[in-house]
């Protein structure tokens, strides 16, 4: 049974909270704010917290920073009606594992508690080289299960933009960073692949720059662009033979999901780019 800390200074948000993962056959513990979670912190170990932001004595972004300090601080899953991008990028500096904004679906809480619980420790190590809403830049270890939390952490901000444009870009985002960390990092959490978010008024661009020796499109036999005509899925078994994950339309459907792909000459540095309408002023 894993143990979780709950903290947020709403008490029925706190009852609500503890009832669910509860229900989920977590033992939960309650805090009203940072300062009393820190008290429970330093006589208890807990395999995970999920911990509010703006709280009275110590935010939680006050307890965050107090924890990277810690020789075994638990997971932590931000809870917070506040979608800034100065209050997510402290969080993901801070080592957050995840971000969950109010009001929340209870599924939603629960599929995000069980990744944070499943995930490997070395799956927190990710460093933040640059915070700038504008400027987002980042180094994370060659897992799989990173694409998932960093799509999460970027597509927050890009919260203002159309529902298809955040999809869209978070598919190519994710797919790139999938090939970069399984083509070019080999699945090695020790080597690292460089990210750059930028943005401005009128567009969006990503960099993924991975530590691979770079590729060739026509040596992947076990991608979608390699198939023959007459045979779509021929890639499928190919990936099934070596290994690699399901899927492998990333580049294929990146390409039709933005307006804007290119690689470098060793083809082990990719940039996307999608451009935004610009709104008309009166």
């Amino acid at each position: 049974m894993s143990r979780l800390l709950v903290v947020d200074d709403d008490e029925h948000l706190r009852t609500v909270l503890a009832t669910l993962l509860e229900a989920a056959g977590h033992k939960v513990v309650t805090a009203a704010d940072g300062a009393e979670a820190l008290e429970r912190l330093a006589r208890e170990t807990f395999d995970l917290m999920v911990l509010d932001v703006w709280m009275p004595r110590m935010t939680g972004l006050e307890v965050l920073a107090r924890l990277k300090g810690s020789a075994a601080p638990p997971k932590v899953i931000m809870l917070t009606a506040d979608d800034t991008p100065d209050t997510l990028l402290t969080a993901l500096r801070e080592q957050a594992y995840t971000y969950l904004s109010k009001p929340f679906d209870p599924d939603a809480l629960l599929g995000r508690v069980d990744d944070a619980l499943g995930a490997r420790p070395e799956a927190l190590a990710i460093e933040v080289l640059s915070a700038r809403p504008s400027w987002v830049e980042l180094l994370v270890p060659c897992q799989l299960e990173v694409a998932d939390r960093l799509q999460g952490f970027l597509k927050k901000l890009e919260a203002d933009l159309p529902e298809d444009v955040r999809e869209s870009v978070g598919l190519a985002f994710r797919e790139l960073l999938l090939n970069a960390i399984e083509w070019g990092g080999r699945l090695d959490p020790n080597r690292k692949v460089r990210i750059a978010y930028l943005r401005t008024p009128r567009l969006l661009l990503y960099r993924i720059a991975d530590p691979g020796a770079g590729f060739r499109f026509e040596g992947l036999d076990h991608s979608a662009l390699s198939n023959p005509a007459g045979q779509p899925l021929q890639h499928v078994e190919t990936r099934q033979r070596k290994g690699l994950r399901a899927g492998g339309f990333g580049i294929l459907m990146s390409k039709a999901m933005v307006d804007e792909l290119l690689y470098n000459e060793a083809q082990n540095e990719v940039v996307f780019v999608k451009y935004l309408e610009q709104k008309e002023t009166p």
